[in-house]
């Protein structure tokens, strides 16, 4: 359970109608396989000590006492056990049934929650037999020896985890308009419990499993969803036992047609963190609710559930590119709206030969097709200096051709070395200065061009640098609009991968420049090259870029711990790096993200496309003073 895991688990157990003591058993059997997994939190189906399919014998006090009975045996099976368990059974209570989810933890009755919204349509027939939840008011018994209340606003809270918050609800109570789970998480509840018996019928499951992603991603919550299968009546029915454990609107674990456990962890920090951020989650209401206590025994939770290596692209290939298309689309309809609204003539790209400029133009020229314009209202100038290779300079020329646009070459070596003399700069000394130098001069060039054709400088620098503070402040740092500011590194090679694609058949000599874009290694070329092949290679300088945006993403979107980042870095990627590269770089990203906030702080407009920004209009406030100890003193002693 630490930093914020916690193993969970639904389960359908193999049951017999009215046979209580075999439910029980089978109960226990789950119970016992959940723990030696190091599950913590388990639920088992609505009225599964008895079978959901009783029908009048639910009103016979024969199986009434056997549900009590067999209560009592799950009850004394989980004192051995490290175990939150919800179980469903009917429970009589001032003279009339409920069905209930009783809710227990080392041997304790915590509470009984009553199902609320009983459905009496179709085939079912609940309110035949139970009554609703009461409104209000919390009944108190005597069950299996001990005090409870039955009650629908009961919560649950860990005191060695408190962001596990759990509540339950029953079935049918999900699919009403207001669900009681609604209550439950304004009031704190980080995991809504749903025991049910939902028969199958033909497109059921699809809209069973938006239900369960599409409330948990509402309530910003885990999940878990554990439905009746094997052994219940097949009179008029079918059950399928299809079990769903969903996290904030994504389904992590998912079985059909199959008895026994499924099993997945959930992230209770992450819930906390984006119920802190989100300022439209509302807070309590005035519901009464009674709050239980339990403990858990503090452990680490072994991971199995999805983290993806790239977290900012799809891993499913159809699906990335459609959202290559709509990336594509989002920025370009942001330039056009800004060039139409400037006026502007022209739309000035710097054109490398490299990943973040290609993608610029690329965007560019989708800004003008949408405004109807002819391509060559982009001017593209490719300005070589010292460390430009004709490889890029190369490929900076063909597309452009292929693409349509203006294109001019501006050599600045001549004005660069005239600075250099100005300013008493040797050109042996491939300092700082000899680099960023040469970045301000080609950022002079596009403004002073965009100023002689009536256009705007288009900015290059994607989202990973802006990061790292990878840019020349008023250099490549500046531009008049940067298409690329939401976009990441690990994101941008996929959208100029996708563009290859699409090219392929209507401009192959297109595709094939892209390709050979996306084969150069990422570099500035700011420093002269050796033997006609590029000397400066970005990644050996500040670290893989899929470490980074796998850092950005955890760290910035979700306020995870240096550690935790670490954690989940060394359980995503360790099969690619090893534990030293892995913390080397990490130090390093919250080194640089600290140090060079004071570029993010005036950084040009841009389009923000997916869940991360780091614009200090949008996203992320941040002060350029503030310093990294904390962040950094939490990764020590950890080689």
């Amino acid at each position: 359970m630490r930093d914020g895991f916690v193993k969970v688990a639904v389960g359908t157990p193999e049951i017999r109608v009215a046979d209580c003591a075999h439910n029980a058993h089978a109960c226990i059997t789950l119970m016992r396989q959940a723990a030696e997994q190091g599950v913590k939190v388990l639920c088992l189906p609505e009225l599964c000590l008895t079978g959901y399919t009783c029908g009048d014998l639910f009103l016979q006090d024969t199986l009434l006492r056997g549900a009590e009975e067999a209560l009592g045996q799950v009850l004394a099976a989980t004192e051995e056990l490290d175990l939150f368990l919800a179980v469903g059974l009917p429970v009589r209570a001032g003279g009339k049934l409920y069905n209930c989810a009783a809710l227990l933890c080392r041997g304790e009755l915590l509470g009984l929650v009553p199902k609320t919204h009983l459905p009496n349509y179709g085939e079912f027939y609940e309110k035949r037999w139970f009554e609703p939840a009461p409104e209000e008011e919390f009944l108190c018994l005597t069950l299996c020896g001990q005090e409870v209340f039955l009650g629908k606003n009961q919560l649950f809270q860990c005191d060695t985890l408190p962001e596990l918050t759990i509540g339950a609800e029953i079935c049918e109570d999900l699919w009403a308009p207001v669900p009681p789970s609604v209550t439950l998480a304004t009031h704190g509840a980080t995991l809504i419990l749903n025991l049910s018996a939902s028969n199958e019928t033909v497109g059921k499951a699809g809209y069973r499993r938006a239900l369960v992603a599409g409330q948990s991603g509402r309530l910003l919550c885990g999940y878990l969803y554990a439905d009746a299968g094997e052994g219940e009546s097949t009179t008029d029915l079918v059950f399928a036992g299809h079990n769903i454990i969903a996290e904030n609107g994504t389904v992590l674990a998912e079985e059909r047609f199959a008895s026994g456990l499924t099993v997945t962890e959930l992230d209770v920090q992450r819930l906390a963190f984006e119920r802190r951020r989100n300022t439209t989650f509302p807070a309590a209401g005035q519901e009464r609710m009674d709050f239980s206590s339990f403990s858990l025994e503090v452990t680490d939770t072994a991971l199995t559930r999805p983290v993806s290596q790239n977290p900012f692209v799809p891993e499913d290939g159809g699906h990335l590119d459609e959202r290559c298309q709509e990336i594509l689309t989002i920025a370009a309809l942001g330039l056009k709206k800004r060039l139409a609204h400037a006026h502007a003539k022209t739309a000035v790209v710097g054109l490398s030969g490299g990943l973040d400029s290609t993608l610029a133009l690329l965007i560019t020229a989708r800004a003008m097709a949408l405004l109807q314009r002819p391509m060559t209202d982009i001017i593209a100038i490719t300005m070589p200096c010292f460390g430009t290779t004709a490889r890029t300079k190369s490929n900076a020329q063909v597309l452009a051709e292929r693409i349509g646009t203006s294109f001019r070459t501006v050599d600045i070596g001549e004005a660069v070395k005239v600075h250099f003399r100005d300013i008493g700069q040797s050109m042996e000394d491939l300092s700082v200065t000899f680099e960023n130098g040469q970045a301000r001069e080609r950022t002079q060039v596009l403004m002073d061009i965009a100023n002689q054709t009536g256009g705007m400088v288009i900015g290059t620098g994607d989202l990973s640098e802006l990061a790292l503070g990878w840019a020349t402040y008023n250099g490549d740092h500046m531009s008049m609009y940067g298409v690329n500011a939401g976009i990441p590194k690990t994101l941008v090679r996929h959208l100029v991968a996708y563009a290859a694609r699409q090219a392929q058949n209507t401009d192959p000599q297109l595709s094939a420049v892209l390709l050979d874009i996306l084969d150069t290694p990422v570099s500035p070329e700011l420093l002269p090259p050796k033997e006609g092949e590029i000397a400066q290679k970005t990644e050996d300088l500040v670290g893989p870029y899929q470490l980074h945006d796998f850092y950005l993403y955890y760290a910035v979107r979700w306020g995870f711990s240096p550690r935790k980042v670490y954690r989940l870095a060394l359980y995503a990627l360790g099969g690619q790096y090893d534990r030293a590269t892995i913390l080397k770089w990490l130090k390093n990203f919250y080194r640089r993200f600290f140090v060079q906030q004071f570029k993010r702080s005036c950084l040009p407009d841009g389009p923000k496309v997916g869940s991360v920004s780091l614009s200090p209009r949008g996203d992320w406030r941040m002060p350029s003073d503030a310093v990294s100890e904390l962040w950094l003193k939490e990764l020590e002693g950890l080689e």
